[in-house]
């Protein structure tokens, strides 16, 4: 009788053990889906990430293209409703308009009759060493340029860095804010001065 109730118990500990082995399956299964959905939040979130970068890189890029051809236009526009700029120039804020007379009365571009005078001349600035850094709606920014000029001689003339705030405007990336610092400028030869080729 003791051997077949030990049996009974035994038998009974089996079937608990099979129930509990039996319940695992759904829990991990359960499990897998909360990881899997985490994955791809996870990677959801990178993939952002990444598209923000190139899209501020895009815009630092463009900035370049628009001061370089004179379209100050598509540079105002570059810039938040309440952006600012500073640099060698001066000080601006009050967004585009503001910006664009600013640039316009420093640079010209402004052309005939109000009709811009757009196109590439003999000088432009190289953007490099970016380094993004992105926190939702909001950025950060610092890159490199290079002035590049054959006034006194093809080569580079002035060269420095910006830093950049940026905020997501209407789902656009744009400066709100932009300083333009002059870390190395070639000595200036007698018959150059008073040329106005430090413009950033």
């Amino acid at each position: 009788m003791y051997h077949i109730a030990g049996r009974h118990v035994l038998l009974a500990a089996v079937v608990t053990l099979a129930a509990g082995i039996a319940v695992p399956p759904v829990l991990v299964e359960a499990q897998q889906q909360r990881d899997s959905e985490t994955t791809v939040a996870a990677l959801a979130a990178k993939v952002k990430r990444f598209e923000d970068m190139q899209q501020i890189a895009d815009l630092l890029n463009e900035y370049g293209r628009a001061l370089d051809t004179r379209d100050f236009k598509a540079y105002a526009a570059l810039f938040t409703k309440d952006g600012s700029w500073s640099g060698g120039l001066g000080t601006v804020t009050g967004g585009p308009q503001a910006i664009y007379d600013f640039m316009t009365s420093r640079i010209g571009g402004g052309g005939r009759g109000g009709t811009p005078t757009i196109g590439f001349g003999s000088t432009y600035h190289i953007m490099s060493n970016f380094k993004i850094e992105v926190n939702s709606d909001t950025a950060t920014a610092t890159s490199r340029w290079t002035f590049v000029s054959a006034a006194r001689g093809p080569g580079i003339q002035v060269a420095g860095r910006y830093e950049d705030r940026l905020v997501r405007e209407d789902g656009v990336w744009k400066f709100k804010s932009r300083q333009a610092f002059n870390d190395v400028t070639a000595p200036a030869p007698a018959s150059a001065a008073g040329s106005s080729s430090n413009s950033r």
